[in-house]
């Protein structure tokens, strides 16, 4: 019904009301001490009379039934369209029953404007208490309204909707309100500028300044601007920008749903976890379990740690806050951005986990493994880092790079003080090679191998134990190379001055030979185990995800300990 019938309805219904209070010249009752005299005629059409019920079927759902009321009243010159009834009065409609304390009864169109104490109830699960009541019964929509401090209640079971103008549509059992409400039911507390309901489905939608708030949880809500909500099912649709906040998360989404009972959230469309500990999580799609702190990412997940400056990413990944552990595959990448310069590192698979008999922390990368830093890169078929001791491990072919220089060995370990390696040890074969020019390098190769670096990464010492091998070209003082130096030893030592060999001591026996260049044969140029790998060597941050066919070669190879000689031409 238009707002014109509504004003219509009221201005109608403020008349019969007056005249049903004010009866002093329609019932002739007395008047500044004289009584009006009325004809016989119009005291006939006044007399209050008891309703007669018409013996019809009440279970028609299609017109109204007026079914008590202690006195009923009509006055033609006022209104021939309605009655006026008062005192406990009760209206039928099918299943549907109307109580108030008066009304205007409609009867042809079977609409009503109820006042005082208004209540419908439909079976033993649907009631509405209200001040007052509008229904058109052609329509078949009621309109209820609140009064001072009693607002509209609808109550549907554990359900209880409040606001002060509620709209009612019998037809298709949907109520709804425009003007602020609030619905609550067994978990939630819900407030909207719009809302409506459907007793039924027990869906719900609501719109406009939507707040969802937990009943048992102060540190939970949800806002929006769109919200969709099964009051039996306890889940939330989330349809536009939204800000869940719990006691172990931040969400930020807008597409997804949330279940405000179990607290998990299933989310989409690059939606955003932020955890209470600083970490991020954020994919194509989202589940997340509030509760347990656990979430999985499918599509670009991005794992965040902005405490240990450290990002996780790849296809799927997972991370559960409770034990600090992760888990990234397919096209799986660490970003590590503590000291400016960020050290991209793939794997086929990135875990990180905290032990738990001493909760340190460890970071694993397996199989395949490649980085890339400016200053720089590497290749390994495994990888852990662990945090208790701040030491990297490179197991299975490891490679270094670094500038025109090269480390392999069996196992490479690395040791950090505060994101800086201060160490370095290959404690079962190692061989470095420099490149000099052309088809010369420098090279040497030992069984254990440990070198110290200083703050800025310059090592200042390298010690070589065992089966100590060196092939060198000294620089002359023209800056050219007419010489090559082939030694052997047990131990070396060398410290270094920058870049610049301050000295280097070998013990206890020294043996070797020094050949000028222009008589060197090639047999000379390299150690044993020498191989220049600069086929593998990862040129920048994407080509850590390319694998080329001579690393899976190289994989597939003894130690190099134990290799034959292979000379690169």
């Amino acid at each position: 019904m238009g707002m014109r019938n509504r004003f219509t309805r009221r201005l109608s219904a403020v008349t019969a009301v007056m005249a049903v209070i004010v009866p002093s010249f329609i019932f002739g009752v007395q008047k500044a001490g004289e009584k009006v005299v009325l004809p016989v005629s119009q005291k006939a059409k006044r007399i209050p009379i008891k309703p007669t019920i018409p013996q019809e079927d009440r279970n028609a759902g299609d017109r109204v039934f007026l079914e008590r009321a202690d006195k009923l009243y009509m006055d033609e010159r006022v209104s021939p369209d309605y009655q006026v009834v008062t005192g406990n009065v009760l209206f039928r409609k099918g299943g549907m029953y109307m109580y108030c304390d008066s009304a205007l009864f409609f009867e042809k169109t079977g609409s009503l404007n109820a006042y005082g104490n208004v209540k419908m109830e439909q079976g033993d699960t649907l009631f509405v208490y209200a001040d007052q009541l509008e229904y058109d019964g052609e329509a078949d929509h009621a309109t209820f309204y609140g009064a001072g401090a009693d607002p509209v209640r609808l109550i549907n079971r554990d359900v209880q909707l409040t606001t002060y103008v509620f709209d009612y549509d019998m037809g298709l059992n949907l109520g709804y309100y425009e003007n602020q409400g609030t619905i609550t039911d067994e978990e939630n507390e819900l407030t909207s500028g719009y809302g409506e309901y459907s007793p039924d489905t027990k869906d719900a939608e609501f719109r406009n300044n939507v707040v969802l708030q937990d009943k048992k949880k102060e540190d939970f809500r949800i806002t929006t601007e769109v919200l969709k909500y099964n009051t039996e099912t306890h889940i939330a649709n989330l349809v536009s920008p939204t800000v869940i906040v719990t006691d172990s998360a931040t969400v930020y989404t807008d597409n997804g749903w949330y279940d405000t009972e179990e607290e998990l959230s299933e989310l989409y469309d690059r939606s955003l976890v932020v955890t209470n500990r600083g970490s991020t999580l954020t994919g194509d799609t989202l589940f997340y379990d509030h509760e347990k702190g656990y979430g999985e990412a499918w599509g670009n997940m991005i794992l965040t740690d902005s405490v240990k400056s450290v990002a996780l990413d790849g296809d799927y990944g997972f991370y559960n806050q409770v034990n600090d552990s992760a888990y990234a595959t397919g096209r799986a990448r660490i970003l590590e951005y503590s000291k400016g310069d960020t050290l991209y590192m793939h794997g086929d698979t990135v875990r990180a986990y905290m032990l738990y008999d001493d909760s340190t922390h460890v970071l694993t990368a397996y199989p395949r493994v490649r980085f890339w830093r400016v200053d720089v890169q590497g290749l390994c078929d495994s990888l852990a880092m662990l945090e208790r001791d701040s030491t990297l491990y490179m197991h299975r072919h490891p490679i270094l790079w670094n500038e025109q220089r090269q480390v392999f060995g069996g196992v490479i370990m690395a040791h950090f003080n505060d994101s800086t390696v201060d160490w370095a040890k290959l404690p079962e074969f190692g061989f470095v090679a420099e490149h000099v020019d052309g088809e010369f390098y420098n090279q040497i190769s030992g069984k254990e191998m440990v070198a110290w670096f200083d703050s800025i990464g310059n090592m200042r010492q390298l010690d070589v134990s065992g089966n100590v091998e060196i092939i060198s070209l000294p620089q002359e003082n023209d800056s050219t190379y007419n010489k090559i130096v082939n030694t052997e030893s047990s131990f070396l030592s060398a410290w270094f001055d920058g870049r610049q060999l301050e000295r280097m001591i070998m013990w206890p026996e020294v043996t070797g030979t020094v050949t000028p260049l222009y008589l060197a044969r090639k047999t000379i140029y390299y150690l044993s185990n020498f191989h220049w790998y600069d086929a593998l060597r990862p040129k920048d941050k994407d080509d850590i995800f390319v694998i080329p066919p001579e690393m899976e070669a190289l994989f597939k190879e003894p130690d190099p300990s134990l290799r034959r000689r292979k000379v690169n031409m």
